[in-house]
C-alpha cells in the first residue's frame, strides 16, 4: 500500500489552465490542496476492465526503472492507482479524470484517455521518474482532482527519416518522448530523393538501390563550391520493423501516418525502377540538398506501381490518412516530354498542374476504396482538389488561401505552417552558436503563441481544422540526438497549443513550468536546448 500524508496550510481551490504544477501540456481543470500521496515498494496497481489492463502494465514499466518497486498489477478495484473506463461523453475520446487522494484513480471513455491520465500522474512525480536507473528519492506526488481533454484531434510531430536514416531504437525513443507530452500523430516521412526507407516486397530494388546513396553534401545547400563527404549513406526498415514500430507507438496512444511523396521527391524509386522516369537519362540518388525536378511519369503503369506500394503500406499502417506529399514536384520534364504533353491531349486536361490533380485524384479514389482517406501537402490542390482529400497546409500566403479555401470546402485540414511549426529552422538569432540548419528562426515564444485556426475561417470550416504538427526535416539533422535539440522544448509549446484551450494559455506561466521539464529531460537523456 502508499502512505497518504497530509500537510494542513490551505483548503483546495479551482485552478482552470494555470496552476502551481509543472505540468506540460497544462490541464484544462485542477483542484489542487497541500497533501501528498507516496508511492512506496508496496504500492499496487489495478485495472476494472480488461481494456485498461494494457495501460496500467504500461505505467507500472514506465515506474519501475527509477523507483526499482515491483508495482504489481492486477484486476480488480482494490489497488493504489486504479484505472476505470467509465461512460462520459464530456471528456470525448480522449479526456480523463485523475483523482489523488487516499487512492489514485485514472477514469476515461477509452484506453487512449487513461493513458494521457497515466502520463499526467508521471508528470505530477519528482522529474528523475524519466531515469532509467534507479534513484533514491521520495516518490510523492500532490492530492488532486484533474479534469482534463484536449483541442485538438491532431497533435502531431513529423519526422523525415529519408535524408537521414533513424535506427529503429531511435525512431522508439522519439515515441516515448512524443507520448509523455500527449502528442498523439507521427507523421513518418519515409521516402525522398535523397532514400528510400521502407521495405516494399513486390519491388525490392526500392531498398536494394533505393536506400543506399553514394555520399552526402557537407555544410549548407547554398555553399559554393559544394562539399561532400565521400561516405555511402543508407538504412531501411524491414516490413517487421515497421510492425513493431506501429505497435509501440499505438500502444502509447499514437497513431504512426506514413507518407510516401508522390509525383516529386521520387529520385529514389526511380533509381531502382528507371522505367517511372520521364526521360532515358539513367540517374542515382541525390547526394545533395535542395528540389529535384526528376519526377515519376503520369503513365497508367506508374500509377499502378504507386498503388501497389500504397497497397503493401495499408498492410503496415492501420492509419486512417496516408500521406502521398503532393509537395514541390516540379514540372520541368513534363512540360518537356512530348509523351506526357500527348498523354494531356488524351485524358482532357489543360496543363502540368491539372495532370498532378489527376494523380492525386487516382490515389485519392484508390485510397478511399480501401477505406482510408489521402492526405498531402497544400500543393495537391493546384489544378483542382480531389474531392476526399484532406490538405496539410506548411506554405505561406498561397498555401494559406489554399488552406482557407479548402475547408470552406468542406475539406479536413491539418496545420503545418512553415513560419511556425518548422522545428528545422534556427531557434536562436545567434546562429554561429547553434548548430547548422536550413535558415530562418523561430524561438519558443513563436510556437507558443501560434493559433492553428486561421483568422477569418467561418465556424462551420474552422470544424475541418483537425490540428497541428511540427515538421523536423532533417537535411541538417544526421542523428536522433540532433533531432531532439531541435525539436525540444518547441515540441512542448506545440503539445500545449494543440492540448490546452487558447483563453489558458499563458507564456510566462509555461516558461514557469518549462524549468521542470528541462529536469525530466536531463533524467530521460534528451538532448534538448536550454531555455534562454
Amino acid at each position: 500500500m502508499s502512505k497518504y500524508t497530509h500537510i494542513p496550510q490551505k483548503s483546495c481551490s479551482l485552478i482552470s489552465g494555470e496552476t502551481d504544477l509543472s505540468l506540460i501540456p497544462s490541464p484544462v481543470e485542477i483542484k489542487v490542496s497541500n497533501s501528498l500521496f507516496e508511492l512506496t515498494a508496496y504500492t499496487s496497481l489495478s485495472y476494472t476492465d480488461p481494456n485498461s489492463e494494457a495501460v496500467a502494465q504500461l505505467l507500472a514499466k514506465q515506474l519501475r526503472p527509477a523507483t526499482g518497486y515491483p508495482f504489481l498489477v492486477q484486476p480488480g478495484d482494490a489497488g493504489d492507482v486504479v484505472f476505470c473506463m467509465i461512460e462520459d461523453e464530456t471528456l470525448g475520446d480522449e479526456g480523463y479524470t485523475l483523482t489523488v487522494a487516499e487512492q489514485i484513480v485514472i477514469s476515461a471513455q477509452t484506453p487512449a484517455g487513461l493513458f494521457y491520465g497515466a502520463q499526467t500522474l508521471r508528470q505530477l512525480l519528482p522529474p528523475n521518474i524519466y531515469s532509467a536507473s534507479k534513484i533514491s528519492a521520495d516518490w510523492t506526488l500532490p492530492v488532486v482532482e484533474i479534469r482534463d481533454r484536449p483541442r485538438f484531434s491532431w497533435r502531431g510531430l513529423h519526422l523525415d527519416v529519408a535524408r537521414h536514416f533513424m535506427p529503429k531504437e531511435d525512431v522508439l525513443r522519439f515515441i516515448d518522448m512524443m507520448a509523455s507530452l500527449k502528442l498523439n500523430i507521427l507523421h513518418w516521412h519515409l521516402t525522398e530523393d535523397q532514400g528510400w526507407r521502407i521495405e516494399i516486397n513486390k519491388y525490392p530494388r526500392l531498398t536494394e538501390v533505393g536506400s543506399i546513396r553514394e555520399e552526402t553534401q557537407v555544410g549548407h545547400f547554398q555553399d559554393e563550391p559544394r562539399k561532400y563527404d565521400g561516405k555511402p549513406h543508407g538504412g531501411f526498415y524491414t516490413q517487421d520493423e515497421i510492425r513493431e514500430v506501429v505497435d509501440y507507438a499505438a500502444a502509447r496512444s499514437i497513431t504512426i501516418v506514413p507518407e510516401i511523396d508522390m509525383p516529386g521527391h521520387m529520385q529514389a524509386a526511380i533509381a531502382a525502377y528507371p522505367e517511372l522516369g520521364c526521360t532515358d537519362k539513367p540517374v542515382g540518388l541525390r547526394n545533395e540538398w535542395g528540389i529535384s525536378e526528376i519526377i515519376l511519369n503520369p503513365e497508367e503503369s506508374t500509377i499502378q506501381f504507386c498503388q501497389d506500394v500504397l497497397t503493401e503500406v495499408m498492410d503496415l499502417f492501420p492509419s486512417k490518412f496516408i500521406h502521398i506529399g503532393g509537395d514541390e514536384a516540379l514540372k520541368n520534364q513534363w512540360d518537356a516530354s512530348p509523351r506526357v504533353q500527348e498523354l494531356l491531349k488524351e485524358r482532357g486536361l489543360k496543363d502540368s498542374h491539372e495532370m498532378q490533380s489527376w494523380f492525386i485524384k487516382k490515389m485519392d479514389d484508390f485510397l478511399v476504396a480501401n477505406g482510408r482517406r489521402l492526405i498531402g501537402w497544400d500543393e495537391i490542390a493546384e489544378g483542382g482538389l480531389a474531392p476526399n482529400a484532406a490538405v496539410m497546409w506548411w506554405r505561406g500566403h498561397n498555401g494559406l488561401e489554399t488552406a482557407q479555401i479548402a475547408t470552406e470546402n468542406g475539406h479536413d485540414l491539418v496545420v503545418a505552417a512553415q513560419k511556425a511549426l518548422y522545428f528545422d529552422y534556427y531557434q536562436s538569432e545567434n546562429k554561429e552558436n547553434e548548430p547548422l540548419a536550413i535558415g530562418g528562426f523561430l524561438p519558443l515564444e513563436k510556437v507558443y503563441e501560434f493559433e492553428p485556426i486561421i483568422e477569418g475561417l467561418s465556424p462551420a470550416a474552422a470544424e475541418h481544422v483537425l490540428g497541428a504538427q511540427g515538421q523536423l526535416w532533417t537535411e541538417y539533422m544526421p542523428n536522433i540526438k540532433h533531432v531532439e535539440y531541435m525539436a525540444f522544448p518547441r515540441a512542448c509549446a506545440l503539445s500545449e497549443i494543440v492540448w490546452l484551450p487558447r483563453e489558458q494559455r499563458d507564456y510566462t506561466d509555461f516558461k514557469r513550468r518549462m524549468q521542470t521539464q528541462e529536469k525530466r529531460f536531463e533524467s530521460a537523456g534528451v538532448n534538448y536546448r536550454k531555455l534562454d
